[in-house]
């Protein structure tokens, strides 16, 4: 049962709140790559071979949130509707391929690009938290850096898998970091030019802290269509709304998990729980409105690649299939549920549903019994969808250090479940088919990418290779879902990812477009020679 929490909070304000306001400069102009360990690989730096770019017609971008830097550089997910896809950005073909990385000892979930180009990412490891990079897109030097408040998650959690204190932020339509902090309070950090020397700096504080349960943490916040910023609660499931003029909140109790980050439409907030898919709307005195739920089939089994017992997905938005509609809303809202097997589910958005219509379009198994786990959005690439399996990854298992000092031990050659599939939605919405299956293509625990601009599919693997197992970034083709070419990253636990997602950027100098990817030892880089 959802049950009402209203309370009013005071007017935001411009404080530190265990913050340094600004940045101390943290410019680095010798790059150290990331280490190498264990036995060197034994398989080709390079298998396949380039690509020719083959885009796929009739994909329009996702709903451009006004509130937000422009689509697909603004967040993990590139856009509000979390398609992961980028329409007019084409990545690289696999021409001489170029690997570079930079080893700053942190992993950076998510990784965004300012207006000058620059990549955004905040970076943790296990005893610091996470911290605000600012990287040179070309050399991935280190140009800005902003430590973020760090209150450690609570006991019984596992700080490998805590997604709350600044694992998920976005870029503003002010090219301003928007991150919930492990304090709960919402800051707002604007990128300053100081003596010639770029800076970050805390401008705005928002509490919301009333709108939580004692003791919740959050994970992600977003801006809506009329810029409120709305953000979810980790262990008790709050669905709260922030009025940034007044500093105002409402929200609504779930009694629910929201491990992961939600999606925006011009038309309502998108969240999924551990149990249930949700859509939302504020009401006239901002307390969040239920438009509509559904509870998702569910096996209660937490299994190996995820972090909780539930969907392991940010909910992805999909557009109208039509090309002649002019609706910006979404049509079709698309998860993984945590079924045995587990299924690709697909909802109609709309507030109310025709007559003879069901909120359920399609629920399509995949993967396998026992064998099938997902801690990652799908793509959307117009009615497609692209789904992976991270069943197995367990990152206890890998005998590295961890930045922050850290180790385990265990296998260094365990991989995860192979998959990845694609489903597509029916023109009408009548229903999904399967159009193809790949299940030989690992992927532990990356947020891959689509490339309807080339016709790619962007992925990064681990694949054993005698004692060890070596990282290959990969790209698959869209059509038929074969891989087209792998080039090697490296090898060892420091190469390791870790949920971090993949992005791609344009390096406003070079024209170059460059993949980017956090890892455990920092960052790593591949663009065409």
């Amino acid at each position: 049962m959802v049950r009402g929490r209203v309370p009013a909070i005071a007017a935001a304000a411009i404080a530190l709140v265990g913050l340094v306001a600004t940045a101390v400069a943290a410019a680095v102009t010798v790059v150290v790559p990331i280490e190498d360990t264990g036995p060197p690989p034994t398989l080709p730096a390079f298998i396949g071979k380039p690509a020719t770019a083959h885009p796929v017609a009739l994909v329009r971008p996702a709903w451009q949130d006004p509130f937000m830097a422009p689509d697909p550089l603004n967040s993990v997910h590139g856009d509000a509707w979390a398609t992961d896809n980028y329409t007019a950005l084409s990545g690289p073909l696999g021409r001489d391929l170029k690997t570079l990385s930079t080893g700053i000892g942190r992993d950076c979930i998510t990784l965004t690009f300012d207006s000058a180009g620059r990549l955004i990412g905040t970076c943790t490891d296990l005893t610091h938290g996470p911290g605000l990079y600012l990287i040179d897109p070309r050399t991935l030097a280190t140009l800005a850096f902003l430590q973020l408040p760090f209150v450690p998650p609570p006991a019984g959690t596992n700080p490998a898998l805590n997604t709350t204190g600044g694992a998920y932020f976005y870029l503003d339509n002010h090219n301003r970091v928007v991150v919930a902090a492990s304090t709960d309070h919402i800051l707002v950090i604007a990128l300053k030019t100081v003596n010639g020397t770029p800076e970050f700096k805390q401008v705005a504080d928002y509490n919301p802290t009333p709108c939580l349960s004692q003791g919740d943490r959050i994970p992600s916040v977003l801006p809506d269509a009329q810029g409120r910023l709305w953000f979810v609660g980790r262990y008790d499931g709050a669905v709260g709304v922030l009025d940034r003029r007044t500093g105002r909140c409402r929200s609504v109790i779930l009694d629910e998990q929201v491990e992961n980050s939600f999606a925006v439409g011009s038309d309502g907030v998108y969240v999924v729980t551990d149990k249930t898919m949700y859509k939302f709307r504020a009401g006239a005195n901002l307390t969040p409105q239920l438009i509509w739920s559904v509870r998702y089939r569910n096996s209660g089994v937490h299994k190996p690649g995820q972090i909780n017992a539930g969907s392991g997905t940010t909910p992805t938005l999909i557009g109208p299939l039509s090309g002649h509609s002019m609706s910006r809303a979404p049509a079709y809202v698309a998860i993984t549920d945590n079924g045995e097997p587990m299924d690709v589910v697909v909802y109609r958005t709309e507030n109310h549903l025709q007559p003879g219509q069901q909120r359920v379009v399609c629920q399509v198994p995949v993967f396998g019994k026992y064998a099938a786990a997902d801690e990652n959005s799908l793509i959307s690439m117009g009615r497609s969808l692209i789904v992976e399996n991270n069943y197995g990854y367990v990152l206890q298992k890998w005998n590295d250090v961890i930045g922050g000092g850290v180790k385990v031990g265990g296998n260094l050659a365990l991989v995860s479940s192979p998959g990845m599939d694609r489903i597509d939605i029916a023109p009408n919405g009548s229903g999904c088919r399967i159009v193809w299956r790949n299940h030989t293509v690992r992927t532990p625990s990356a947020v891959a990418k689509g490339d309807t601009a080339n016709g790619l599919i962007y992925t990064y693997q681990k694949v054993k290779d005698g004692p060890s197992g070596v990282w290959y970034w990969t790209a698959l083709d869209y059509r038929t879902g074969k891989v087209v070419w792998e080039r090697v990253a490296g090898h060892g636990g420091l190469y390791n990812n870790h949920y971090a997602g993949i992005a791609l950027g344009r390096d406003p100098r070079t024209r170059k477009t460059t993949l980017y990817l956090g890892g455990v030892g920092g960052i790593m880089a591949l663009r065409d020679g």
